[in-house]
């Protein structure tokens, strides 16, 4: 089957994706749950161990507290309360710690360190899983269970104000709410005297950052302060102790055994002691009792071996003192004897919940092994179909023979679904298996398995083809030597490198560092090919200028030397080359010299604006002094010229009625930040009736819209009327246009600077560098996603989740919409790929005489985003067990991911625009 490079290209990214979410899944396990599904009423709790007699004791001893008030304050680190700043900021808080009835911890949250999954912590006692942060921005209802539905199963009036994420986590549970986004509380009064105490809980979901972040799993973002409260507690006058170090998890089980509640039966926590070491020996031992029987049965259900648990084996030591002591104190027997059992029962039991909790805890680590291995071969498969196919695409035809018919009625392909059908159900039927893989239907997992099949396969006739045809076995005789210019290595070297750096953890969080030295080497490496091209003259010519399609030297020269050149007829093989001054056209021979420094001076500019990493995120730079109160007037200017600038830039290639479009838009975008308080207007400098610009950014929406709609008109038009290539060449510009201004309203005001400059780049090296020196395809191709991914962290973001934008997804909304908040969250964030992929798309598509430059380019930019995303899942897979696998490592993974999708829908873009040069041809 004959399909164009771009098409093909675009079906392997897509099966791609799938091999990736496979992997995902299997490498993200499902927590640890219990299969017994909450009950409505309240349940019978389990009877208290007894030996050789029964108990008189079969329900849950008195609740500890009558009512419980829990005041949890979004990101309060655990230093703000405890530390230096607490004795400023919190005097009274401070003084409870210190000397009042209090116990106090500092509660360990595990990443990810957002809003939706710590709450869930809270309340259920379980581990949500990674991925829970994606779904944090629409919290979905709490199914698990949880403290505050066994409150209401036992009828218990709850009341809520606070932050809406827990309506939508416990719709219909408080009989009186209101949920807000911020709320005060100007002053409180204690509750009537009342036979049992109350208890007041003082925590923090999760932590920050120095820089005010979170969602990551730095220290600062991890610790969070627990204080209990309560007249139940005894008084420590001038008793200053550190607070003890716990989990989030525990305070579900605390909760429950102080209401006198069932603990949730997904809750992998421990009873805070110190809350109840104040009653009788038989309540303290039966609340402990309750606590590692439950934790016991959580085991049991996600541990196949749990028998030889070092944490079960201690249970039922625990137990089985404990139904002596029972014995014993039924007898009424109050010797030293009941006494020191009693105590050696308690620490065995405290011993048991430790080890229980830990065991659970470290479930998360789990993987579904048979997933991720489906996954990986999906993907490799997928990569080495793309090397193998390279020599045919660059060096010869933008067209290949994909044997796709061959595969599936041979007997090879049959062989090998059958033993990946064996190896599944050999999977799935083992006793101490639980694959993702094995839940789905067969008809889903037979697809799946199809298509390795056939990559498979198809790998095997492109080897025999290329044996045949002698592309691995000799060279051709046109090309005695590689031939490489200073360009072709580094962009070679530099995505081989930036590859082998993902395995370092610390390459990893400082990622921005090697794509900022990637682009400056760039940079300098055009700026001497410019000088060579000018003084030296036609005899030492590169030759990437003056190919011929005669084949290449090897698959690696392929994939950065193809045979598409620029603004250049095919050259005549008599001449040598084609010197700086016949290419550069109308350009002035001192702008071509000054472009790859200017460029370079604007990358070193943009470096200074936005800190980003680990390392120096702390560190001052210009947004932060941008965004200060202090100098909201600068800001305010430096905007508005970033808007002059961007609509400077992109009008030029519009028609009129685009250009009247982005102009009104800009200004809307202008008029939005000055809504929301952001930037000033020059005549209203106080800022007066600020509001959420909502009707503003919806002005904005509009031209957007309007914009994108024209220039897909004008691409259609193209479809139809096979001469009008200039319809074609503007619509994409419009679309591209339409997407710089969406980009503009999606960017905060300080992050304006980076769009501009982002335009200014592309113009120069359009103008300057790649005309003039016609680059080919995929060397072209190379430059705009090195540039993409340096823009990316250009703008500040980085492999730390806590780097997202997402008030980029409420822009011009009043009520949250997932579909919309999500593709405008994601567009945000990625701007910078996307605006230099759409930029590649014009630019190529802008010359008539090279048809096939697009389809190479799609399968430049596929190949060039699946080697990393291949590398990486075989380096976390070996990698899974690393001290920072889940705060460094996994994150980069979900960007992977994420970046692996954008790709696909590029390349399908890619694909459809090509579809229309191959209409009109």
């Amino acid at each position: 089957m004959r399909l164009g490079s771009g098409a093909f290209a675009a079906s392997c990214v897509a099966i791609e994706v799938i091999g990736f979410a496979i992997f995902i899944r299997g490498f993200f396990p499902a927590p640890v749950r219990s299969s017994a599904r909450p009950e409505h009423g309240v349940e019978t709790p389990a009877p208290e161990p007894v030996a050789g007699a029964s108990s008189n004791w079969t329900k849950l001893p008195s609740p500890l507290f009558s009512k419980v008030v829990i005041v949890l304050i979004d990101a309060l680190r655990d230093d703000f309360v405890f530390g230096s700043k607490g004795v400023k900021y919190m005097p009274y808080t401070t003084y409870l710690v210190e000397k009042g009835a209090s116990h106090s911890f500092v509660a360990e949250a595990k990443p990810p360190t957002v809003t939706m999954p710590r709450i869930k912590a809270l309340m259920t006692g379980s581990l949500p899983g990674f991925v829970d942060v994606i779904r944090n921005l629409n919290s979905p209802v709490l199914l698990e269970d949880n403290v505050i539905r066994q409150a209401k199963a036992a009828g218990k009036r709850m009341i809520f104000y606070g932050d809406e994420t827990w309506l939508k986590l416990f719709p219909k549970h408080f009989v009186e709410y209101d949920g807000t986004t911020s709320f005060f509380v100007s002053d409180y009064v204690e509750e009537r005297e009342i036979l049992s105490p109350s208890l007041l809980v003082l925590c923090g979901d999760h932590g920050m950052s120095e820089t005010g972040s979170h969602g990551a799993s730095s220290t600062e973002e991890v610790s969070t302060p627990l204080i209990l409260i309560s007249s139940a507690f005894e008084r420590k006058p001038g008793d200053i102790r550190h607070p003890k170090h716990v989990q989030q998890t525990d305070l579900a089980a605390t909760l429950a055994i102080g209401l006198g509640l069932p603990i949730p039966k997904d809750s992998v926590g421990s009873l805070l002691f110190p809350v109840i070491e104040g009653k009788p020996m038989r309540e303290q031992l039966r609340f402990l009792h309750l606590n590692t029987l439950q934790l016991s049965k959580l085991l049991q259900e996600n541990v196949p071996s749990y028998e030889k648990d070092p944490g079960f084996e201690q249970f039922k030591m625990a137990e089985r003192l404990h139904g002596n002591w029972v014995k014993l104190h039924l007898e009424e027997n109050h010797s030293d004897i009941l006494l020191g059992l009693g105590t050696k029962v308690l620490r065995q039991y405290l011993g048991a919940l430790k080890t229980l909790s830990l065991a659970l805890s470290t479930q998360v680590a789990h993987y579904d092994i048979y997933s991720m291995a489906v996954g990986t071969v999906m993907v490799l498969e997928v990569l080495t179909l793309f090397l193998l196919s390279t020599p045919h695409v660059l060096c010869r035809k933008a067209e290949l023979d994909v044997p796709l018919m061959s595969p599936v009625f041979s007997l090879l392909f049959y062989l090998i679904f059958l033993v990946l059908s064996a190896i599944h159900v050999l999977v799935c039927t083992s006793s101490e298996s639980s694959c993702y893989l094995c839940s789905l239907p067969w008809l889903a997992v037979g697809g799946v398995m199809v298509l390795v099949s056939a990559l498979l396969c198809a790998i095997v006739s492109a080897l025999i083809r290329m044996v045949i045809d002698g592309t691995l076995l000799k060279k051709s005789a046109a090309y005695p030597s590689s031939g490489w210019s200073e360009v072709d290595v580094l962009l070679l070297l530099g995505t081989v490198g930036h590859v082998l750096s993902l395995g370092a953890s610390s390459f990893v969080e400082e990622e921005h560092q090697t794509w900022y030295f990637l682009v400056n080497t760039l940079c300098l490496t055009l700026s001497q090919e410019t000088c060579r091209s000018y003084f030296v003259g036609d005899d030492c010519e590169p030759q990437h200028r003056f190919r011929v399609e005669q084949g290449c030297v090897d698959i690696l020269a392929c994939t950065l030397k193809d045979s598409t050149s620029y603004n250049t007829p095919k050259p005549d093989r008599t001449r040598k080359g084609v010197s700086l001054s016949e290419g550069q056209g109308s350009c002035k021979w001192w702008t071509v010299l000054a472009s790859p420094w200017l460029v370079l001076v604007c990358c070193r500019l943009l470096r200074s604006l936005n800190q980003t990493g680990v390392q120096g995120a702390h560190r001052p730079d210009l947004s932060h002094w941008l965004t200060s109160s202090d100098h909201k007037v600068q800001l305010s200017g430096l905007a508005a010229l970033s808007l002059a600038v961007i609509f400077m830039l992109v009008q030029n290639g519009c028609s009129l009625v685009s250009k009247a479009a982005l102009a009104l838009g800009l200004l809307g975008v202008f008029c939005y930040r000055a809504a929301t308080g952001i930037v000033l207007f020059p005549w209203q400098p106080d800022n007066k009736g600020i509001s959420k610009g909502i009707i503003e950014a919806r002005f904005v929406y509009v031209f957007v819209l309007g914009i994108l709609f024209t220039g897909t008109k004008d691409l259609l038009k193209a479809q139809v009327i096979a001469t009008d290539f200039k319809a074609k060449t503007v619509g994409l510009w419009e679309i591209h246009s339409g997407l710089v201004l969406l980009a503009a309203l999606l960017l905060r005001p300080h992050n304006l600077p980076v769009l501009a400059f982002s335009l200014l780049i592309q113009t120069i090296m359009t103008t300057f560098i790649w005309k003039p020196l016609r680059h080919g395809a995929a060397e072209i191709t190379v430059m705009h996603y090195w540039f993409g991914q340096a823009f990316f962290y250009f703008q500040g973001n980085s492999n730390n989740i806590a780097t997202i934008d997402i008030s980029a997804g409420f822009v011009g909304l009043d009520t949250y919409m997932e579909v919309p908040a999500t593709f405008l969250t994601v567009f945000g964030t990625y701007v910078g790929p996307v605006l230099w992929a759409s930029h590649l798309v014009h630019f190529l598509s802008s010359e008539e005489s090279n048809g096939s430059a697009l389809s190479r380019a799609c399968f430049c930019y596929a190949l060039i985003c699946s080697v990393p995303v291949a590398a990486y899942i075989v380096l976390v897979t070996s990698l899974r067990y690393h001290l920072f696998i889940w705060s460094v490592f996994s994150p980069k993974l979900l960007y992977e991911g994420m970046h692996l999708l954008i790709t696909a829908a590029l390349c399908a873009v890619f694909t459809a625009t090509d579809q229309t040069r191959h209409t009109r041809a």
